[in-house]
């Protein structure tokens, strides 16, 4: 079990910019499989932007979930020229300026509750709350919460008996509780 956490930490472990805390550390991602082109194609129905512009608003349309970089957004809006769903030229400074075409914006309403979805991916509450993660100070106290995480799952796995299951579970809940708890007095105008 050890070789297996050594073996996540080291391909998931913080990179320079805090990245790779919350869900999709694991096995998933914010964004699933072909969801990036459509929720760039999304942004550019708001209007022209360049391509920082662009990954700024991926954070913060995804509440600090997603950073983008330059090394995935670029490719894919060259993709997306190359399918006709956007055109770019250069503006002031040299700064290339994406704009959607009408192919685009065509594309974007044909799945449009694919686009809504993953924007109320941000709002669900399985990922709710992991932009925090991203925090130096939140990342201090992950390594515990990933030990307390596995105890809790190899304590029901040794012995598959439901009734251990729901204690676990109970234990959980309590702790869950007592964390939000400490919220709460930190943030008494907001209870």
């Amino acid at each position: 079990m050890h070789h297996l956490w050594h073996k996540w930490h080291h391909r998931h472990r913080k990179d320079r910019l805090g990245h790779r805390f919350g869900p999709w550390a694991w096995e998933g991602r914010f964004f699933e499989r072909g969801d990036l082109p459509l929720a760039l194609l999304s942004l550019l129905a708001e209007g022209p932007k360049h391509g920082y512009e662009l990954m700024k608003d991926l954070e913060a349309r995804s509440r600090g979930l997603y950073r983008a970089s330059a090394g995935t957004v670029y490719p894919t809006l060259q993709q997306l020229q190359d399918q006709e769903f956007v055109s770019s030229q250069s503006a002031d400074g040299g700064k290339r300026v994406y704009e959607l075409t009408d192919a685009g914006r065509r594309r974007i309403e044909e799945d449009d509750e694919t686009v809504r979805r993953i924007w109320q991916r941000a709002e669900d509450e399985e990922w709710d709350g992991w932009g925090y993660a991203l925090d130096a100070d939140a990342a201090a106290i992950m390594r515990p919460a990933f030990r307390l995480m596995r105890t809790a799952v190899r304590a029901v796995a040794r012995a598959p008996d439901p009734e251990r299951a729901d204690r676990v579970r109970d234990v959980l809940r309590r702790a869950r509780q007592e964390i939000r708890d400490l919220d709460k007095d930190q943030r008494p105008d907001e209870a």
